[in-house]
């Protein structure tokens, strides 16, 4: 066990808790990942005595990931639910890729042509939050424009389009990608009033008598032990699958699961639809075009993308989406490209999300064409490799993601669209269970038409932009794009509205504090309370709504004077 110097708060071991005993504190977080930790930051410091309980480990363990394990009614189109999670300290921010961008304003309207769209909260309640969330993220600062990230702004996507239906002047920021365990661990080492313990599994949470408070949580260790925590205040921090799981699961004094009053624990689960699609030719100079990253001073990578306009979403009633610049399918061999075939050859070391995206769709012989073209092509073959260990594998800021110039200015799309929120869409309890008897999840995920229809029409916008412009073309099979877009299945780490935020508990689970309907003392924090899942990658929202949480739970606190609150009013964010 780590030690810490004397008189500070060491990081320990649910074994070192005795059998049956129960911790008080005034404020329990569940889950250590980037939700969690931003939490715990904010109390670090102040008179309040925190519990962070997270179940997995300082290092992935495979006891610890089993516990994620349940089923997946359409594999093809979902991920098995202990892929891509990671229970351990730090959570999912040990292997993300970093991208970093906000929501868009349009994203919190009620927009007539999405079904249950709209946010009780504005997006101005949680932009304020995003400069801060961005110095967590260590992405920069909170500047979107490409015009505006760097002096003399980024060179364009791509020099002298213009385009009636999408922006081009958008960026999306990265993460170093910031490991939050990692980068945030000796804050709370330092810290005196945060008490960090590994190997907590809550099972259940208990309530008072007539269910509307939380009374105490239910903690096991994988040893077998069991223990409980009392709380003033407590969070659930663990993300947008195991969140419901937990609710659903703690039925002492409410039969269909805590919170679940109006029955959508569970439901309205969302990822992203995503694909790479079409063959786009550009005839202009190769230096006219920039598909790939720029620094800022602050040294974060940027990039640009076409981001589709809200009047543009309005008019043809689609859902929030972007496209990427991006170079041919990886899998074809018909690229010729020795960088891209190694990357092809080198899948059974690549992560599980990206890893599918490299699966054999050529039959048979696949492999031997690849090799052919890095035999071909040894030289640029080289020269990518070295730049890949340089800036991607040595380096503390990592390179984001492949980028491989084109001989011919020839491009595919990489296509990333919001999911609209869908009833039918949604994880349950299943008939197994796990290590602590407690029932694995169930996973029943749904796509809707919007949902490809965007991809359809985005396309078609595009292309007609190309036409007008005059020096462009995109082809693409129009009756495929629905199998480009499931061909890989829902984006995987990306879990979002299971347990969505609403005015009233009819609407759903949380309230616009985060507080769950009908429990005084219930919160939760992640992107499982988003109604709705627009373009963008959930992390950075995830972090400022975090930020905004802890204010609220500040405020709580400040008002029950017996409370020792001193220090409420500091912030951590570095």
């Amino acid at each position: 066990m780590l030690r810490a110097p004397e008189g500070m708060v060491l990081i320990r071991h649910a074994a070192t808790i005795d059998e049956g005993h129960e911790l008080v504190a005034d404020l329990c977080i569940v889950g250590a990942g980037a939700a969690g930790i931003t939490l715990a930051l904010q109390f670090a410091g102040t008179g309040l005595r925190v519990l962070l309980l997270e179940g997995g480990e300082a290092e992935k363990l495979p006891a610890a990931q089993s516990l994620y394990a349940g089923t997946v009614d359409t594999p093809d189109l979902h991920s098995p639910p202990d892929r891509y999670r990671e229970r351990r300290f730090g959570g999912t921010t040990t292997v993300w890729s970093g991208r970093c961008l906000p929501y868009d304003p349009i994203d919190f309207d009620r927009r007539p042509w999405i079904a249950d769209s709209g946010w009780p909260i504005s997006y101005e309640d949680v932009a304020r939050h995003y400069p801060a969330a961005m110095e967590l993220c260590e992405a920069g600062e909170f500047v979107f424009s490409g015009a505006a990230v760097k002096p003399g702004g980024m060179r364009p996507l791509i020099r002298s389009f213009t385009s009636r239906h999408f922006d081009t002047d958008p960026v999306e920021r990265f993460s170093c990608p910031t490991n939050f365990g990692a980068r945030y661990r000796h804050r709370l080492e330092a810290s005196r009033n945060v008490d960090v313990i590994l190997g907590a599994n809550v099972t259940e949470l208990l309530t008072e008598g007539d269910g509307a408070r939380v009374k105490s949580l239910v903690v096991r260790g994988l040893d077998g032990r069991r223990f409980t925590v009392a709380a003033q205040q407590v969070v659930l921090a663990t993300g947008g699958l195991e969140i419901p799981r937990l609710l659903l699961a703690s039925r002492d004094r409410h039969a269909a699961g805590l919170g679940n009053q109006s029955g959508l624990v569970g439901r309205f689960y969302m990822c992203h639809i995503a694909g790479t699609i079409g063959d786009l030719r550009l005839d202009v100079d190769a230096g006219d075009v920039n598909a790939g990253y720029e620094q800022a001073d602050d040294g974060t990578y940027c990039r640009r993308r076409l981001a589709l306009t809200p009047e543009a979403q309005a008019e043809h009633g689609l859902a929030n989406a972007l496209m990427r610049l991006h170079f041919p399918a990886i899998p074809d061999p018909s690229h010729g490209s020795g960088p891209l075939s190694a990357l092809y050859l080198a899948k059974p070391f690549v992560g599980h999300e990206h890893g599918k995206r490299l699966q054999n769709r050529g039959g048979e012989g696949m492999w031997l064409r690849h090799a052919l073209n890095v035999a071909r092509d040894p030289l640029a073959t080289s020269a990518f490799l070295w730049r890949w260990l340089r800036y991607r594998t040595l380096a503390a800021r990592k390179f984001p993601s492949v980028i491989v110039p084109t001989r011919d200015n020839r491009f595919s799309l990489d296509f990333h669209g919001e999911q609209v929120p869908n009833r039918d869409s949604r994880v349950t309890l299943g008939g197994e269970t796990d290590a602590f008897g407690m029932p694995r999840l169930a996973i029943a995920w749904r796509h809707s038409p919007t949902d490809i229809r965007t991809a359809e029409v985005a396309l078609d916008l595009f292309a007609g932009d190309l036409r007008r412009w005059g020096r462009g073309r995109l082809t693409y099979d129009r009756d495929a794009v629905a199998h480009h877009m499931l061909r890989d299945g829902a984006y995987g780490g990306h879990h979002i509205g299971t347990t969505r935020m609403s005015a009233n508990p009819t609407g759903g689970v949380v309230d616009p504090q985060g507080r769950v309907h009908g429990v005084a003392n219930l919160h939760i924090a992640g992107a499982s309370v988003f109604p709705t899942s627009s373009q963008a990658n959930p992390t950075l929202t995830v972090v400022a709504m975090a930020l905004g949480l802890a204010e609220t739970l500040k405020r709580t606190f400040a008002a029950r004077p017996h409370l020792d609150t001193a220090g409420l009013g500091q912030r951590d964010a570095a």
